[in-house]
């Protein structure tokens, strides 16, 4: 080997370390995999805004500089907009449940309208409730009748095979929304804007879940929350007395949610056989029953920036859900990535401001969301 060839080899051989070495400092950069990192493992937080001026009309054409958003007092950078032309999904929910039976035309009718109302991109899944049968007995279960689609034709369909159930699995429909319907992570342009649209009287009665469950879910995929509260109490009452061998009863889970929502220090006496309760005590359990399905359609509306809208009956169903339409066609979205990078499964509060715009505008927004944990 001669003395050149030596000392090219050599040559070579420090700029291959060299390289290594520059090529390593580029692949460890801290600057560099800290962004990457904090991109990938921090929550994109979507908020739905609607903003209306002192009449009520929806504000329309605003900016992304027309809003400030903070988390727990802290501002932060708004890095997704999207102005009221952006399209939607919507998760139908449809109570098909037993009281509905009479009705179901009524249900089909207002709820084919209210896809019609949508704009031409909005895309919608049905869910309703159905009763199947295990070989041992029938029990109601929620069905997705459509996935997400824009087609028309494919959800009027879907509508004319929906049907009714022996008992609301409300919950369970709930966290269906959540585990079917929306499994997958929205396109960039449904990002931030995703809506459940359910007409109900929020009264489950054959869950296996719970409501704090589905609460969990819905807020943690941050849907806006739409409810068309179907008034059903005097229907159900009416039926509630009497006779115990022909009135409707209550369902296990509806007694032991009632007694539950007392506490587990409350001294009360608990019974369990519908037979035993008298009319006072069932009129009793209806009307906390009641109370807490408003209440907890009350907590998802408010904390998504969404509403309820009451129907004294299914025929005022189809007003409601034109209402709803107009909603989802007047949202803004924005999206931030949380300051705040510890997950710790901490609730954190969302405060939108308006900047430009004249007195009396009132906003609805999401107002805040738990974050990951690790």
């Amino acid at each position: 080997m001669t003395m050149m060839f030596k000392i090219l080899l050599l040559l070579l051989i420090l700029s291959l370390g060299s390289s290594a070495t520059i090529f390593a400092q580029i692949k460890n950069d801290p600057k560099k995999n800290d962004d990457e990192v904090l991109r990938i493992d921090t929550q994109l937080v979507d908020v739905p805004i609607v903003v209306n001026d002192k009449t009520g009309r929806p504000v329309l054409n605003l900016k992304q500089n027309n809003f400030v958003v903070y988390e727990d007092g802290t501002r932060q950078e708004i890095s997704d907009f999207n102005a009221t032309t952006a399209p939607f999904e919507v998760a139908l929910l449809l109570d098909t449940s037993g009281s509905t039976r009479n009705d179901l035309v009524l249900i089909q009718r207002a709820a084919e309208n209210f896809i019609a109302s949508l704009r031409p991109g909005d895309k919608v899944s049905i869910i309703a409730f159905k009763t199947t049968d295990d070989g041992r007995k029938r029990f109601p279960v929620p069905e997705v009748v459509s996935g997400l689609t824009d087609n028309r034709a494919s959800l009027k369909a879907a509508l004319a095979k929906v049907g009714t159930s022996n008992g609301t699995p409300y919950y369970d429909s709930l966290l269906q929304v959540i585990q079917t319907v929306f499994r997958n992570k929205p396109a960039d342009e449904f990002r931030g804007r995703r809506a459940l649209v359910a007409l109900t009287d929020g009264v489950d009665s054959t869950s296996l879940s719970g409501f704090d469950e589905a609460k969990e879910d819905i807020e943690a995929a941050g849907l806006v929350c739409f409810f068309i509260q179907v008034d059903t109490r005097d229907f159900f009452e009416e039926s509630l007395l009497g006779d115990c061998t022909t009135a409707i009863r209550f369902s296990a889970a509806q007694i032991r949610r009632y007694y539950r929502s007392f506490g587990a220090k409350a001294d009360i006496e608990k019974v369990t056989d519908f037979c035993q309760l008298g009319d006072f005590e069932r009129l009793a359990i209806s009307k906390r029953l009641y109370e807490l399905a408003e209440s907890e359609m009350g907590m998802l509306a408010k904390s998504s920036g969404g509403r309820i809208f009451p129907a004294v009956d299914l025929s005022e169903a189809r007003n409601a859900f034109k209402s709803v339409a107009e909603e989802i066609g007047t949202k803004y979205s924005l999206g931030y990535y949380s300051s705040n990078e510890k997950r710790d499964g901490t609730y954190r509060k969302i405060r939108v401001e308006l900047k430009g715009l004249p007195a009396g505008v009132k906003m609805r927004a999401r107002e805040g969301y738990t974050a990951p944990t690790k």
